[in-house]
């Protein structure tokens, strides 16, 4: 049993005081994994050591093994990928170990799209308004901002990759400016990189669209809108393949939205890309 379901099914048997704080953590999970023990006490209405005897009825240590345990809960506790790795050791020759591995991309090109499928269209609309759109995505989320930004670019020309090469991240940064959207990408455990250009972009009056793997993440927090894809995966890292996946479902939307004029666009890019020598021809078959 999880620790929000036990909360809710030991709800009735808790004082007055503790419901307070019960029900504060059953609103606003958010909080609890995100800020101070002061902070959630002091939105709660009660007062820290509230907090730990809150802890404790519900058979934590105290408040940070609370804290800890709605964190792997929701998705964000750490787990180190040599542990991970440990579990894979001396599995080659199992057959079932790529079978699981599809599997759970299944799962969570599933998951995906019960999270994120109703909200595509909102986001859609939030990078049309945008003068321009800027990307980013740092270290194994970096594939999914430069796709973003290669197909984009296919009817948009308006729209930027941020990569920080050369350590150029924060001159990057100043090219940004009100009316501008970003879209960022990462997921647990948070590129420091990524936090920074989202609060950059909303310092510079950008709305901010975030694809992470969880409401609670700290890109979350600050966008206008998110994208949630699932991370989960049988071998030692997380995988980016639903990620990718949304982006595609974004990116295809966008274009559908866009008319007819989408069509003239992606053509001539795609010409200018052969023109180049940029895209092989197809070698030609010789005749009889």
């Amino acid at each position: 049993m999880g620790v929000k379901e036990d909360l809710r099914q030991r709800y009735e048997s808790l004082s007055p005081a503790l419901q307070q704080i019960a029900k504060y953590v059953l609103d606003h999970p958010n909080d609890v994994v995100t800020s101070s023990m002061r902070a959630v006490g002091t939105r709660a209405g009660g007062t820290p050591a509230t907090l730990v005897r809150f802890a404790q009825h519900l058979g934590f240590v105290g408040w940070p093994q609370f804290k800890e345990a709605m964190t792997a809960e929701m998705g964000l506790g750490p787990e180190a990928y040599g542990e991970r790795a440990r579990t894979l050791v001396g599995r080659a020759s199992d057959q079932s170990l790529v079978g699981e591995m599809f599997k759970v991309h299944r799962l969570n090109l599933e998951g995906t799209e019960r999270q994120s499928a109703a909200s595509l269209q909102k986001a859609c609309a939030l990078l049309e308004k945008a003068n321009t759109v800027h990307a980013a995505g740092f270290r194994a989320s970096f594939p999914i901002a430069f796709s973003f930004v290669y197909v984009y670019r296919m009817f948009r020309t308006s729209v930027q990759l941020i990569d920080g090469q050369g350590g150029s991240l924060e001159m990057q940064q100043r090219a940004m400016q009100k009316g501008d959207a970003l879209v960022i990408a990462s997921f647990a455990p948070y590129s420091r990189e990524a936090l920074q250009v989202a609060q950059a972009a909303k310092a510079a009056g950008c709305k901010v669209l975030a694809l992470t793997d969880s409401e609670a993440s700290p890109l979350s927090l600050l966008a206008d809108e998110t994208l949630l894809f699932a991370i989960h995966s049988p071998s030692f890292f997380p995988s980016i393949a639903a990620g990718t996946a949304l982006t595609e479902a974004l990116l295809e939307l966008l274009a559908s939205r866009s008319g007819k004029a989408v069509v003239k666009r992606i053509d001539l890019a795609e010409a200018q890309l052969f023109e180049s020598g940029a895209y092989l021809q197809a070698p030609r078959l010789r005749g009889g």
